[in-house]
């Protein structure tokens, strides 16, 4: 696979703006736990390879455990998720598969039993992000990890 375009080359503004939105998002009221599985079950939905390959070795780096990862694609099925953990993982699925008349209210309440509305809010930004750099990677056809290094993804050890 060879990439298209490097967009951080060909639009270094807009892509420096970008990431400082996406950076915003480490101190939102969403745990980086969360954050990770957001971004890896959005990737796998969006069939988007670096930044599957990315986030997985994010996760690994902080803590999580592989299993956990390896059951992100059977998250209902599987025992190892709480409660929180699958509201912002139905949360990432229909956000990421917006159904044709949004989003349905038994979906929303469901969710809102597990997160407050500023934790809602926030977990509705990061989903909004990696669903954007989902696209914007599968467009250009960024290849899995070739950033690996400028990331410091090499020491997960996931090669």
């Amino acid at each position: 696979m060879t990439q298209r375009i490097n967009a951080m080359q060909q639009s270094p503004a807009l892509y420096k703006k970008f990431v400082e939105f996406s950076m915003l998002q480490k101190d939102s009221a969403i745990e980086q736990t969360i954050q990770d599985l957001v971004h890896i079950r959005a990737s796998q939905i969006n069939g988007c390879g670096f930044c599957l390959d990315m986030h997985v070795k994010e996760a690994k780096l902080h803590g999580e455990r592989e299993l956990r990862v390896h059951h992100l694609a059977i998250w209902r099925e599987s025992t190892l998720f709480s409660p929180r953990e699958r509201a912002a993982l139905a949360w990432t699925e229909i956000l990421t598969r917006l159904p044709e008349h949004g989003v349905p209210d038994e979906v929303y309440d469901r969710v809102r039993t597990q997160l407050s509305e500023k934790e809602l809010s926030d977990l509705s930004f990061v989903v909004m992000t990696i669903n954007a750099w989902n696209r914007l990677s599968i467009a250009f056809k960024n290849v899995p990890g070739s950033a690996d290094k400028a990331y410091g993804l090499d020491k997960a050890g996931l090669e």
